[in-house]
């Protein structure tokens, strides 16, 4: 069982890195909509290349793994797994590392050059981060089941 401080600052330290990471899955996409407007090779196409990887790599892969280990580390002390509202609130964490890894592969193609996907693709799936941060906040706060 973790001492009452280990628990504050590990939970302050979960919500510091999810607090990252949405922030990574709101904006990558919408650096999307605009990369889509770039000519491939261009100067701006590059510049959004190095800014999509740097965001990637150096602040929402990390702060996807410390927010997944830490959750982890406070639902197994909490015993948190025997709680519905929780079953729920893990499969949304799940459809968000499964849109955070869905980016990434649009990442890729973009690096590539290889793109195909239209701006308002990037538009609508702009909105399932949200959609999801949502969810997870209601079901974390409420408990409604």
């Amino acid at each position: 069982m973790l001492s009452g401080s280990a628990y504050l600052w590990i939970k302050a330290v979960h919500v510091i890195a999810i607090i990252s990471w949405m922030a990574g899955l709101l904006y990558l996409p919408r650096l999307f909509v605009y990369h889509c407007t770039a000519r491939p090779r261009s100067e701006t196409s590059e510049t959004f290349k190095i800014m999509e990887r740097r965001l990637i790599k150096a602040i929402m892969t990390p702060a996807m793994v410390v927010a997944w280990t830490l959750g982890l580390v406070m639902a197994v002390d909490g015993g948190l797994f025997s709680q519905g509202w929780f079953h729920l609130k893990l499969a949304c964490v799940a459809a968000m590392t499964a849109a955070h890894f869905f980016l990434a592969r649009c990442k890729d193609a973009f690096a590539e050059d290889r793109n195909t996907r239209p701006e308002k693709f990037y538009r609508v799936i702009n909105e399932v981060p949200t959609l999801l941060m949502i969810v997870i906040v209601i079901v974390v706060i409420v408990k409604p089941f």
